[in-house]
């Protein structure tokens, strides 16, 4: 069945995963929660499904889907990656700065350049060095964030030029903002590895059984390095569709995008010890943060208060998914 876990390999690579069915089979609670939280702010809120707040909604969401894809794959190898958002706050001061002196064609280039190669030493930390994906990931959200703050002495950079950028994070196309139809192609395009390619089966092998996967002659490195290179470009995109939008270059663009992408994932349904997951969920659960944020803030609830929400969201999130993964424990004990 399609909506169904499906096995991905055969022998030692046998792991299991969950398809683009997320939307309707083994995610379906999460569904059933986006629809409810939609149907309750809807009766607080009047303007809630407006047509202009819903164009809000989704313009802001796409920043954060487009973090969620690379973040997704990365989970999916039981790996982590907490460098995302400072990696966007370099990426934009390295883009208005580039703004400033050259054609906005080759700024964007510097600035996917920049958000591929910490993406790349994330890799090379985490599968050359084997150093653990958390402590690696936190010492390059460190050093991207201290760099962005010296490149700038801590100070946005403004007076960016009136160009065709500008309409990237502004702009749209028909009805649809530009950003919004980023965040699609990139969701696409994650759909494509993991349902589509050797590479992405490769990625629910390592997170499910590493050992078997390296012995079965895979170049597990390979595949973590390039997996990690592809959420650092995808950060440096969200970070430029944003620095368009906020027409600043901001050294802390990203701050604490990077902790709600991985709740966005977790969420989701993908597990955090790897193997497990689908795109699906993910964008599910990016659309239950946008949905909680929007709605809580129309009913004046506080942003403090929506951060204990959407944690204590991510806390059920996390025991739901050890209890999914002790199930067929208990049930060969």
């Amino acid at each position: 069945m399609a909506n169904e876990s499906e096995t991905i390999a055969t022998g030692p690579l046998a792991v299991k995963r969950i398809n683009f069915g997320a939307f309707y089979g083994p995610n379906g609670g999460l569904l059933i929660v986006l629809i409810v939280l939609l149907v309750v702010f809807s009766l607080l809120n009047e303007n809630f499904l407006s047509v202009g707040n819903w164009t809000n909604v989704l313009r802001q969401v796409s920043f954060l889907m487009i973090l969620a894809c690379g973040q997704t794959l990365i989970i999916l190898t039981a790996g982590i990656d907490l460098s995302i958002g400072s990696t966007m706050g370099l990426v934009s001061v390295a883009v208005a700065a580039a703004l400033l002196h050259m054609d906005p064609f080759l700024a964007i280039a510097i600035g996917l350049f920049v958000g591929a190669s910490v993406g790349l030493v994330n890799g090379l930390l985490v599968g050359k060095l084997a150093i653990t994906p958390f402590v690696a990931t936190l010492g390059t959200m460190t050093v991207a964030h201290g760099l962005a703050m010296t490149l700038t002495n801590g100070a946005p950079i403004h007076s960016l030029p009136n160009n065709w950028f500008m309409s990237l994070g502004r702009g749209f196309i028909g009805p649809v903002p530009i950003p919004v139809l980023f965040a699609i192609a990139c969701v696409t395009v994650t759909w494509v590895i993991l349902n589509l390619t050797k590479f992405g089966r490769y990625l629910f092998a390592i997170g499910g059984n590493e050992e078997a996967t390296i012995l079965a002659g895979i170049n597990v490195n390979f595949y973590k390095i390039s997996t990690y290179i592809f959420a650092g470009f995808l950060s440096a995109i969200a970070a430029v569709l944003l620095t368009s939008r906020v027409i600043t270059g901001q050294p802390q663009l990203g701050s604490g995008m990077e902790l709600d992408s991985i709740a966005a994932v977790v969420i989701g349904g993908t597990a955090l010890v790897g193997g497990t997951g689908s795109i699906g969920g993910t964008v599910i659960g990016v659309l239950i943060i946008g949905v909680l944020r929007n709605g809580l803030t129309l009913i004046g609830m506080s942003t403090f208060v929506q951060e204990v929400v959407i944690g204590s969201m991510l806390l059920l999130a996390i025991y739901l998914s050890s209890l999914r993964l002790r199930r067929p424990r208990a049930a060969i004990a």
